[in-house]
């Protein structure tokens, strides 16, 4: 819809979770170095934990794709809301076990240790990882643990990653769970960006794209962005791409501050206070001098993601215009 407008190959703002537009801070750097170490060196559990929209998913896709473990075999498991019957049967599926170990526990139990055995003396690595890991009732993360108790007397055979949000963590302190928190090996927990990281992850992204961040956003633009964002970076591409459908329609180039709060504002997304000084004002746009208003133009440049137009009825859409009561997905 607008890429060519600002010189992009593709969207650099779409919320699936691709590797190739990976953009680490520090802290999204070391979670995937223990991610990656965690497997390769069969650490037991590991534990990832994050608000919802900080990266867990992209950096466990993005470690699955990493080099060093080319020569594993990973079992992924991003719905864990499952019974325990339903648990065994994923997880004889995902191994290549019988039919009888879909049925039976016991079953399932030797095949995979005998699987997890001869994979080990080849040089393969096996691992379970388990995303969303927050939903996994109580039972199944038992289960959990038993199947990282597999191991011989120098090595864990099936090193178990668990990414989740801070419910996890809540779970793990549970005194039924101890046993399971007394054996996670490796833990990291991502942050949102600060304002660095946040202008990091957008040029970065639009680099990726093919573009020019300078030439896409102003500066105001990117702190209002992530301001209004906190920093998780889910919430920065939505608010990202929006901005780019807006600032098509209303043929802006870079894209200013007034662009950014009006798609805040139809999210509900607030700036963050900052602290201040007795005295001394807080940011707000409102604060900011006006933009020279900028020509119309006509409904047929707005179309959305698949061809279709955005708008019904005819008229004339203006950058300035309040987006209230319309939707750009």
């Amino acid at each position: 819809m607008y890429e060519r407008f600002y010189g992009l190959r593709e969207r650099p703002f779409d919320l699936t979770p691709n590797p190739k537009y990976l953009c680490l801070s520090a802290r999204h750097s070391e979670a995937l170095s223990n991610l990656r170490y965690g497997i390769t060196a069969r650490r037991g559990v590991t534990a990832l934990i994050g608000e919802a929209g900080t990266g867990k998913t992209t950096l466990v896709r993005a470690a699955l794709a990493s080099k060093e473990l080319a020569m594993s075999e990973c079992v992924y498991l991003n719905n864990p809301a499952l019974t325990r019957a339903e648990f065994i049967e994923f997880l004889a599926r995902s191994f290549g076990l019988s039919e009888r170990a879909e049925a039976s526990k016991t079953v399932l139990l030797l095949e995979l240790e005998r699987l997890l055995r001869d994979r080990s003396s080849r040089g393969i690595v096996s691992a379970l990882l388990v995303d969303e890991a927050q939903a996994l009732p109580t039972e199944l993360l038992e289960e959990v643990r038993l199947l990282a108790n597999i191991e011989t007397d120098s090595e864990k055979l099936l090193p178990v990653v668990l990414a989740g949000q801070p419910q996890l963590a809540v779970k793990l302190n549970d005194p039924e769970l101890k046993q399971l928190k007394q054996r996670i090996a490796l833990r990291c927990e991502l942050q949102p960006l600060d304002l660095a990281e946040t202008t990091a992850y957008i040029s970065g992204r639009i680099r990726i794209a093919g573009g020019d961040a300078k030439k896409v956003f102003t500066r105001e633009a990117i702190e209002l962005i992530h301001q209004c964002s906190r920093g998780i970076p889910r919430t920065i591409s939505v608010i990202c791409d929006n901005s780019l459908v807006s600032g098509f329609a209303g043929d802006e180039r870079p894209i200013g501050w007034e662009t950014v709060f009006d798609v805040c504002s139809d999210f509900d997304l607030e700036p963050q206070k900052k602290k201040t000084q007795p005295g001394q004002a807080a940011w707000t746009p409102a604060a900011r001098e006006p933009a020279p208003a900028r020509e119309s133009v006509p409904v047929s440049r707005l179309e959305s993601h698949s061809g279709s137009a955005v708008l019904a009825g005819g008229g004339l859409f203006s950058s300035f215009t309040r987006r209230r009561g319309f939707s750009f997905f």
